[in-house]
């Protein structure tokens, strides 16, 4: 679809599904931005057909506006699989978070096909089909594209709506379709999409507490970040991140000894950018750390035994087994060791249908009411009676 007839219409054959199927094409090796290049959008049967096309964002002319306004519709669902990109980019150029949104990966970890199961593995045991991987390192900007190239992109959403309506079905004969609600939900948060400078420096997980690292790290990833916006370029060509990292822990106060660090790259300290950092270096030298920025953990109580972490994520295993769930959406490995430690205050493992899966076993467990033993070789659990 490359004219704004040609979307019009399509937007009308649309407009009447109870849901749609979508997928995006984008580039985004060479700029900060992604460079929306395809959107693939499949519906169910409408008056007698499915509809299936692809929408072509880079047309000369084309507005995007119809689409986006369909998909700020509340009466169709959004169906995407891994949908944090394709959010991120309708985010940034429309303005939309897709809502009501089911995304398929995450729906696949609650009905059995374990952790960050792919398209294709879905598409060959849901839909029975093969998916053509041939494709798979288009320039999805380069015009025109062949009959394959489309094929391949059209297929990320044909058979989307045969693993959609299977997982849905599933899931309401399991009473699990909340539980995926209460993980989508999590996609849908503003915050994880804007591209704030002053908040750069969390997608550089520090681990370091030291509010004077902290600082620096949080001045300098901001200059990164409004350099790379203002070019439109990857943040790791204006500097790469273990760079950011080795300056703030050890701040130069001069260009030379910024040049002497390893992981900058020769002549950048005595470079426009490299001026650049030894202006904000300047600032963050007397700024605050961070809003939000971390603190030294609480002294432990105790320390969690080895012996307790392994017992319970082996009850973790098998309680995710027998209820067909993959284990890391339950619990992570830090929520074990504070289980393990009875540091039980927000380990999201004892709350809601976690709790009933694995949580409150997990507290009998260390109440000693619970076991795990062999039978026949295998790991099972034991309920314990009471003393009388």
């Amino acid at each position: 679809m490359d004219t704004n007839e040609g979307l019009a219409a399509l937007i009308g054959e649309l407009s009447g599904a109870t849901y749609l199927a979508l997928d995006t094409e984008f580039l985004r090796d060479q700029t900060y931005y992604p460079k929306l290049c395809l959107i693939q959008v499949a519906a169910p049967e409408i008056n007698g057909g499915g509809v299936e096309a692809i929408i072509d964002p880079l047309a000369p002319g084309i507005d995007l506006a119809p689409f986006y306004d369909l998909l700020k519709r509340s009466d169709i669902v959004k169906v995407l699989h891994a949908a944090r990109q394709d959010i991120e980019i309708f985010y940034l150029q429309g303005g939309v978070l897709p809502n009501p949104l089911f995304d398929t990966q995450i729906a696949a970890m609650v009905c059995g096909f374990g952790d960050a199961a792919s398209y294709e593995t879905l598409a060959r045991r849901i839909a029975h089909v093969e998916i053509d991987k041939s494709a798979r390192f288009t320039d999805w900007s380069h015009r025109p594209l062949s009959k394959r190239q489309l094929e391949y992109a059209l297929a990320d959403v044909t058979h989307l709506r045969v693993i959609y309506e299977w997982m849905k079905a599933r899931l309401e004969k399991t009473g699990r379709i909340s539980w995926v609600a209460e993980e989508v939900a999590a996609l849908q948060d503003p915050a994880l999409y804007r591209l704030d400078p002053e908040m750069a420096w969390k997608r550089l997980k520090p681990r370091s507490s030291s509010k004077r690292f902290l600082a620096t790290l949080a001045g300098i990833a901001a200059w990164r970040e409004r350099e790379a916006q203002a070019r439109d370029i990857p943040r790791g060509r204006v500097l790469k991140e273990e760079a950011l990292t080795e300056i703030a822990a050890h701040p130069p106060e001069t260009p030379e000894a910024l040049e002497r660090i390893r992981a900058v790259p020769k002549g950048f300290a005595n470079s426009r950018l490299g001026k650049g950092l030894m202006d904000a270096l300047a600032v963050a030298a007397t700024a605050a750390p961070p809003e939000g920025a971390p603190t030294p953990p609480p002294r432990r109580r105790r320390e969690p035994s080895s012996a307790a972490i392994d017992l319970l994520k082996t009850l973790l295993r098998l309680r995710a087994e027998a209820a067909g769930v993959a284990p890391r959406l339950i619990a992570n490995a830090e929520d074990i060791e504070r289980l393990a430690a009875e540091e039980d205050d927000g380990v999201a493992a004892l709350t809601g249908w976690r709790a009933e899966v694995f949580g409150n076993d997990a507290k009998l467990l260390r109440r000693g009411d619970l076991a795990i033993a062999l039978e026949n070789g295998e790991a099972v659990v034991v309920e314990l009676e009471a003393d009388a």
